[in-house]
C-alpha cells in the first residue's frame, strides 16, 4: 500500500454507475493518491472528472498491477475476466455486478449491515443487488431487535435500473402517448403499441411492467431470485423465506419496495420505529418517494404499519437511490471500510 495515499483503479468509469463512483470518491474525500480509469477501447484517452489520468483502454495486455483497490461496474462478464488479474496483481477488487454475489468465498457486503464479512475477504468483495441493497437496512435493525423470519417483497423499480438505456427509452416514449392522450383512456392498446420497447418487456412511459429480467422454469425473474438469494447471504439467514415480486415503473431513478416481513417476536409500528430510528443510512420519512430521494444518500423507510391479521407482522415502505446507495455509494462505502479495517493490497490479504 503507497505510503501517501490509495491508487485506485475504477473500471468501467465511463459508465452511469462508474461516473457516480467518481463523483462519490471526490465528495467522500476518499484517501486516494491516484484514481485511473478503465472503460472499452473507444473511450480510450478521455478525460475525467476526478481522474488523475485519461481513460485506460481494457484490452488484453492493459496495465492492471499496481493498485491497491479496484472499483468495478462493468458488468459480469468482465467483471468474471478482470476481477480475477486485478486480484492477483495486489488490488482488492470491489464488484458491482452478479458475477460473484454468490460465491460463497466472496462477501456480499452492505457497508452498515455486514461489515464484518469482510474481514474474511480473499481479494474480490461483491456489491449487492440495488433492490436488495435497499431493504437490508431496515430489516437488519429490525431482524435484531425481532428476529426476522419472512419476507414478502413486491418492488416497483425505476427505468434507471436498466442503466442509462432505460432513461433513455422511458424518456423517449412519453411524447408518442402524449401526441394521442385520448387513447390512454380509450385504447390502452393502441397507444401502447406507438412505443416500441427493447429495454423493457413492455412500454413503459404512463404504464407498470410487472416483469424485469429472465424468467426461471418456475415462472421467477433472476431479478426477483437475487433478492430471495442476497437477502439471505448478507442477513446470515439462510432459512429466511422471501416472496419475491419485482415491477417496473415509469420513475427514472429510484427503487421502492413494499416489505411485508414477519418475525420471531410480536412487534408494533412503535417499536419498529424506534429499533430503526438512528440506524445508520436510515431515516425515516412518513411518505418518502422515489422522486424525493433521488440523489440522496439515505434509504427511506415509511408507512409503518403493524399487520392486521399477525401481530409478528410489520409493513413497511422503503425507498432509495439505486444509482448511489444502491450502486455507487454502497461500492466507496466498502472500500473505505476495507481501509479502515487495514484490509486493502496484497500484504493485508497475506497477513
Amino acid at each position: 500500500m503507497s505510503g501517501s495515499g490509495l491508487r485506485v483503479a475504477l473500471v468501467g468509469a465511463t459508465g452511469a454507475v462508474g461516473t457516480e463512483m467518481l463523483r462519490q470518491l471526490r465528495k467522500r474525500s476518499f484517501p486516494a493518491a491516484a484514481t485511473v480509469p478503465f472503460a472499452s477501447e473507444r473511450s480510450a484517452g478521455r478525460k475525467l472528472e476526478g481522474a488523475t489520468e485519461p481513460v485506460r483502454a481494457l484490452t488484453e495486455g492493459a496495465e492492471v498491477s499496481g493498485f491497491d483497490v479496484a472499483l468495478f461496474s462493468a458488468g459480469a462478464t468482465r467483471s468474471r475476466a478482470w476481477a480475477p488479474l486485478f486480484r492477483d496483481a495486489g488490488a482488492v477488487v470491489v464488484d458491482n455486478s452478479s458475477a460473484f454475489r454468490m460465491d460463497p468465498d466472496v462477501p456480499l457486503v452492505v457497508s452498515e449491515v455486514n461489515p464484518e464479512a469482510l474481514d474474511g475477504h480473499a481479494g474480490i468483495v461483491a456489491n449487492p443487488n440495488c433492490t436488495t441493497m435497499a431493504c437490508m437496512l431496515p430489516l437488519k435493525a429490525l431482524d435484531t431487535a425481532f428476529g426476522l423470519r419472512e419476507m414478502v417483497a413486491t418492488s416497483f423499480q425505476a427505468a434507471g435500473g436498466a442503466g442509462q438505456q432505460g432513461i433513455d427509452e422511458l424518456q423517449g416514449q412519453f411524447g408518442a402517448l402524449l401526441d394521442e392522450p385520448g387513447l390512454l383512456v380509450t385504447d390502452g392498446a393502441r397507444a401502447a403499441a406507438k412505443a416500441t420497447p427493447s429495454v423493457h418487456a413492455r412500454t413503459l412511459a404512463l404504464n407498470v411492467v410487472p416483469l424485469l429480467g429472465t424468467l426461471d422454469e418456475e415462472g421467477y425473474s433472476d431479478e426477483e431470485r437475487k433478492l430471495v438469494n442476497e437477502s439471505r447471504k448478507i442477513l446470515a439467514l439462510p432459512e429466511l423465506r422471501v416472496s419475491p415480486t419485482c415491477v417496473r415503473v415509469p420513475v427514472m431513478v429510484g427503487h421502492s419496495i413494499e416489505l411485508r416481513a414477519s418475525f420471531a417476536d410480536r412487534v408494533d409500528a412503535a417499536s419498529a420505529r424506534a429499533a430503526m430510528e438512528g440506524f445508520p443510512g436510515l431515516v425515516l420519512d412518513d411518505v418518502p418517494t422515489p422522486l424525493e430521494y433521488a440523489g440522496r444518500d439515505e434509504v427511506a423507510v415509511g408507512r409503518i404499519r403493524s399487520d392486521i391479521g399477525d401481530p409478528r407482522a410489520l409493513n413497511l415502505f422503503v425507498v432509495g437511490d439505486n444509482l448511489l446507495k444502491g450502486a455507487a455509494l454502497n461500492t466507496v462505502q466498502i472500500a473505505e471500510v476495507l481501509h479502515a479495517r487495514g484490509l486493502l493490497g496484497s500484504r493485508a490479504r497475506a497477513a
